[in-house]
């Protein structure tokens, strides 16, 4: 993949155009109706909001993702997780900026799909035989589209994948051509003098109540975190070209929707709920073929956002920051990949808000405040990327100052304007998902840190006593434990206890297998160690954070390649199975954790443990976690004492 990241294809460039720009690409539907809502329309609103528009598309998405963030591809992929895992060997803090940005990205998930719906949706009212239309019918027609939608992912889009790209090609023609078309229906070029960021600073610093303007301008921008997310399905090279074209079409719509504006509405007070200047750049002939071109690039965006999410709690659940979940894989495509949990979590999201807002000029409100919260976490992982990878500190100080102060100024508009109308519903749901993370990650802490290790050269003669005793007997030829010791000559003391103490499992051959998660996306490896020839095997699996856990498949190609090697005999030791070469049984060992009743721990890690153990019963058993059939598995619980209740004064009496 990294080889292809600099190459630029025709059939590249139009797969970016379909993957990438679906949220970034319909935001017009809703920017300009957003900023302009309730102010009186006049010349100096109009050029200082679309000055800002372009100068936010210019130095938030062109300078910081596509010229800057896109250099931090891990192994040709990117996005948040993938930066994190860039740097999280060089800093244990960076775990806390990206699980708040993870949170953040994936509540943009939930209203996303009902906003930019809901936006196209309503255009048929512009249509004189629809103007009264009723809310509720068009909040049924958004969910009934977003049912439709939700529902097909289970069968992967890698078919209707294929049609994104020339659709969103006609997408951003048709945005291109009603601006230019309106700019010379109005014939007053005089709307270019939004290219120049005077007026941007102007309405920002003397234009009264200027400043608060960027909660709506922040929305121009708000699907530039995907063009890093999708890093790996396009390449670099595609991404950067492609955006030319996309930038271009954008603007010029921008500019249009100003332009016709300020020609039909000047001296007037705007309401989005009347109006959407979008729709009011397209001839009536054309309005209907409009608003169904619209609402097909509104499921496109919807659908990468959807896609994006699945990828994010995929990589998630491999660097041990979610609960592990169902993960189906419906076409080889690489990437595809489909959660039930997280879209049944997703639709109801998406329902909820829906009903919850029915308008989109309402889903505004709630719309960017938490992606922003992304861009900013972004900001700081990929200004510690560059301190890891040596950058003179001058340019890391000037990346940070510059940026910060833009999404810190974005943030803050967010807060005051759209914290109490809506912001709040976000910052909901990005709270409960940051704290189901942390909550995974600070237990699995917690309970790592009294987790016992031992040497297992102290215990590999008594194994081997136990293994050739006929005197007990044998619990499987085979018998396959996954250790979470990092370190080759470090065993868990609860296997032992398993082995020799709990009830003594005589076996032929014992294995030790361990998976490494790796900070690269897609390394598959392993590595053998023979501790005794045929009677005790380590296996580690070195595998890419975005690689499928199907241990039992992989330990079974790993036996097949020493089988051929010569490196172990794996037949039965019974005798008539042994004559007829008949392989032995293999039986994995599970052990489930349960929280002891003997512990003393304090009331924070208490509640930690707590939320762990309540996640775990919601979320995948780990057998299943693991790729393993149940049918060849044991399940032992054993109980987690994090912190041990002191010893009790007891004292024998005599009678």
């Amino acid at each position: 993949m990294t080889k292809n990241l600099n190459k630029t294809t025709v059939a590249g460039l139009i797969i970016a155009l379909g993957i990438i720009y679906g949220d970034i690409g319909t935001s017009p539907l809703y920017v300009m109706n957003s900023i302009c809502n309730g102010r009186i329309i006049d010349s100096e609103l109009i050029l200082g909001a679309l000055s800002c528009i372009i100068w936010t598309l210019t130095l938030q998405t062109t300078v910081k993702y596509v010229m800057l963030t896109l250099k931090a591809d891990n192994k040709g992929e990117g996005g948040i997780f993938s930066l994190f895992a860039l740097v999280r060997r060089h800093g244990k803090w960076t775990v806390i900026p990206a699980m708040v940005g993870g949170a953040a990205l994936l509540a943009d998930g939930m209203i996303t799909p009902p906003i930019s719906v809901t936006s196209a949706i309503e255009g048929l009212r512009n249509i004189p035989q629809l103007h009264d239309l009723g809310v509720m019918t068009i909040v049924y027609i958004v969910i009934s589209i977003l049912g439709v939608l939700f529902f097909f992912q289970q069968f992967g889009t890698s078919t209707i994948g294929k049609a994104f790209g020339n659709i969103m090609l006609l997408w951003f023609l048709m945005l291109g051509t009603l601006g230019l078309y309106q700019l010379y229906k109005v014939n007053d070029f005089n709307i270019l003098r939004a290219l120049n960021p005077y007026y941007a600073i102007r309405i920002l610093t003397v234009y009264p109540k200027g400043f608060w303007i960027l909660g709506g301008v922040f929305l121009c921008t708000t699907g530039a975190e995907a063009l890093y997310s999708d890093l790996g399905h396009c390449g670099r090279a595609n991404i950067r070209y492609s955006w030319i074209f996309v930038k271009t079409c954008l603007i010029l719509n921008y500019l249009g929707q100003g332009a016709q504006m300020l020609a039909l509405s000047s001296g007037q007070k705007w309401s989005s709920a009347v109006r959407n200047p979008f729709f009011d750049l397209m001839p009536h002939w054309f309005l209907l073929s409009g608003i169904i071109i619209a609402t097909i690039a509104a499921i496109i965006a919807s659908q990468a956002l959807i896609s994006g999410s699945f990828t994010l709690i995929s990589e998630a659940i491999k660097l041990n920051l979610w609960p592990k979940m169902k993960i189906n894989y419906p076409t080889v495509e690489r990437g595809q990949l489909f959660i039930p949990g997280i879209n049944l979590l997703l639709f109801l999201g998406c329902t909820a808000i829906t009903l919850y807002f029915q308008r989109s000029s309402k889903m505004e409100a709630a719309y960017g405040l938490s992606i922003t919260i992304c861009m900013i976490m972004t900001s700081v992982l990929f200004s510690y990327y560059m301190f890891v990878k040596r950058v003179p500190i001058i340019w890391i100080a000037s990346y940070l100052a510059v940026y910060l102060t833009i999404e810190f100024a974005f943030l803050y508009a967010n807060l005051v304007e759209k914290f109490i109308e809506g912001g709040v519903v976000t910052i909901i749901v990005a709270g409960g998902l940051f704290m189901t993370m942390f909550i995974w990650f600070k237990s699995r802490k917690i309970k790592n840190r009294y987790v016992e290790f031992v040497r297992l050269e102290n215990y590999v003669p008594v194994i081997q006593e136990l293994s050739h005793d006929i005197g007990i007997n044998k619990y499987a030829t085979h018998l396959v434990y996954l250790t979470s010791a990092n370190n080759p000559k470090e065993i868990e003391h609860k296997i032992i206890y398993s082995i020799l103490y709990r009830k003594p499992k005589r076996a032929d051959i014992y294995w030790f297998v361990h998976v490494d998660v790796l900070d690269d996306p897609y390394t598959m490896e392993y590595v053998v160690q023979t501790i005794v020839p045929n009677e005790i095997i380590r296996v580690e699996f070195r595998l890419g954070f975005r690689v499928e856990h199907k241990i039992q498949t992989m330990f079974k190609r790993v036996v097949e390649e020493m089988v051929q090697n010569k490196e172990v005999n794996i037949v039965s030791r019974y005798e008539s199975l042994s004559r007829n070469n008949v392989m032995g049984d293999f039986r994995f060992i599970v052990m489930e954790k349960f929280l002891s009743r003997d512990n003393s721990l304090p009331l924070w890690e208490r509640l930690m443990m707590r939320g762990y153990f309540l996640l775990k019963k919601v979320s995948l058993s780990e057998e299943r976690g693991f790729g393993l059939d149940p049918s060849d598995v044991t399940l032992e619980k054993y109980p987690l004492i994090v912190s041990a209740v002191p010893d009790y004064n007891l004292k024998r009496m005599e009678e």
